[in-house]
């Protein structure tokens, strides 16, 4: 736990969008990993073994908050992301600059903490299409399996759950505020 922990914890951490939730998977990784150790061959680091455990907890704990909670209209429908575009569907405005250029800016502990930041704030059904697919690396149709929803419906949610990171990153972290001053509306 002592060399792993941090790491497992850093993983979780904008994956499942709360600290508890993070701490309760890394526990259960730890527990799996016990309960296992006799399979691992060592055909992979330690923490890469961990790491795939956790991937696995995370996607279980994604597929359970799914079947609980039903969506609401406001995860599914969103008129401010229309509102980014013009009606010949460019982007009105345009995209703002990376201070730097994006290579440079992915290197900050800054952008990190703001990328965290505005991935709390969106809603959960939009979080968690686009962590299994963008984060986890999911296929869209493991995705949609694990979310119970249709591609059409997991589509929609990954360019809503862009358009709003895309928005909180602009008018927060592009904006001059740090990510500990971020809008709740973004």
């Amino acid at each position: 736990m002592d060399e792993h922990g941090d790491a497992l914890y850093r993983y979780a951490m904008p994956r499942v969008g709360g600290e508890e939730a993070a701490k309760e998977l890394v526990q259960e990784t730890f527990l799996a990993a016990l309960k296992s150790k006799d399979r691992f061959e060592g055909r992979s680091s330690e923490r890469t073994w961990l790491i795939a455990i956790l991937r696995r907890k995370i996607v279980d704990e994604i597929r359970r908050r799914s079947k609980e909670r039903a969506f609401s209209d406001d995860e599914l429908s969103d008129d401010a992301v229309d509102s980014c575009f013009d009606r010949h569907h460019k982007w009105s405005p345009l995209p703002g600059r990376w201070p730097g250029g994006a290579e440079a800016a992915a290197e900050l502990p800054e952008l990190r903490r703001a990328i965290r930041a505005c991935m709390e704030l969106l809603p959960p059904g939009l979080s968690e299409a686009f962590c299994l697919h963008e984060l986890e690396g999911l296929s869209g149709e493991s995705s949609c399996k694990v979310l119970g929803i249709t591609a059409t419906n997991l589509w929609s949610r990954l360019h809503r759950a862009r358009m709003r990171l895309r928005r909180c990153l602009e008018s927060n972290w592009l904006g001059g505020r740090g990510p500990d001053q971020l809008e709740r509306g973004s």
